[in-house]
């Protein structure tokens, strides 16, 4: 076998070309990679909707917000970003598909919505939370089954309010103060556990009976708002006649009370004629009682049409006094 030539030419070529690294340019290549380190493990980005928790040494440290920070190196501190300002979403009942369509039966989350009314029904109650974090560091360390923990008391809080009311008070009227009740009692409990959360709203979305018995439930919903219409009808009109016929009757009052009025002036009028009358026929009862008399006489003759008065029955003439002061006539 021919020895290879060409091997120790190759070795030597080899050789030649490998750098040659001096101390100087180890040190320098060795500061570079520290130097690397020290950046990219020291500074970090806090995104406008975040505020970040530095934990140094495993312990809680401070929180930063949003921009540029800095913390020591090499996992002495150690950043947690928390999103604050986002508004995150629990589904109970339900859960949206990407699609964006509602999937009831999802990994048996009926089982969530199926509740027992006060009046000893079943219905199923699809609801909602909303809630923001407002202290990063309780949320990162307060709880350790965060998301679980909310489900746990939201469905608790929930189960307990439906408990309270009848089936038909859950599905109608009572939809609203459910809903206020139960934002008030979540935040109490998250706050007693220190969770580091905020409910910023509430909202029931289906409250429907079970499929079994919904077309009798769909009847009596029905029957219970032809019942409102009638009562709202009935009030209406009522507030239509009812003020209508008080007003007539005020105002038959006050005519009445007019007149009572005027009857009692009148009659408080003639008295105090005639006390005038007997005051002045006390001091001259002749001049008064001829007063009286022409006084009289002058009615009677407006009222007739001629100069003679004739009784009714017709049997004789009434006497008349001449007013020329030649006697009486017939």
């Amino acid at each position: 076998m021919e020895p290879d030539n060409n091997q120790p030419q190759e070795n030597n070529k080899t050789r030649k070309k490998r750098p040659n690294l001096t101390p100087a340019a180890i040190i320098l290549i060795i500061v570079a990679v520290f130097a690397v380190a020290i950046v990219s493990t020291s500074f970090f980005v806090v995104d406008e909707t975040e505020q970040a928790v530095i934990t140094r040494f495993g312990k809680y440290y401070k929180t930063l917000g949003a921009g540029l920070q800095f913390k020591l190196p090499f996992g002495i501190d150690k950043n947690y970003n928390v999103p604050v300002k986002v508004v995150q979403t629990e589904q109970f009942g339900f859960r949206t598909l990407k699609s964006g369509i509602s999937n009831q039966y999802q990994n048996g989350v009926t089982k969530e919505s199926t509740m027992l009314t006060g009046d000893l029904n079943i219905v199923d109650v699809e609801w909602i939370i909303q809630y923001r974090i407002v202290d990063p560091a309780a949320w990162l360390f307060n709880v350790e089954e965060r998301t679980q923990t909310i489900r746990d008391i939201s469905q608790s809080v929930i189960n307990t309010l439906v408990g309270d009311r009848a089936i038909l008070s859950v599905m109608g009227s009572a939809r609203t103060e459910i809903e206020t009740i139960a934002l008030d009692t979540m935040n109490e409990n998250f706050k007693t556990l220190g969770l580091g959360i905020n409910v910023i709203g509430v909202k029931l979305q289906n409250i429907v009976p079970p499929e079994g018995v919904q077309d009798a439930f769909e009847d009596v919903n029905k029957a219970s708002q032809d019942m409102e219409r009638y009562i709202n009808e009935g009030k209406e009109a009522y507030n239509k006649e009812i003020p209508l016929a008080q007003g007539q009757a005020d105002q038959q009052i006050q005519v009445a009370e007019g007149y009572a009025v005027e009857r009692v002036n009148k009659a408080k009028g003639d008295v105090a004629r005639f006390k005038a009358v007997y005051e002045e026929y006390r001091k001259a009862p002749a001049i008064t009682k001829e007063r009286l008399y022409l006084e009289a006489m002058e009615e009677i003759f407006k009222a007739s049409e001629g100069s003679t008065v004739i009784d009714k029955k017709l049997e004789n003439m009434l006497p008349i006094k001449n007013l020329n002061g030649q006697g009486g006539t017939r």
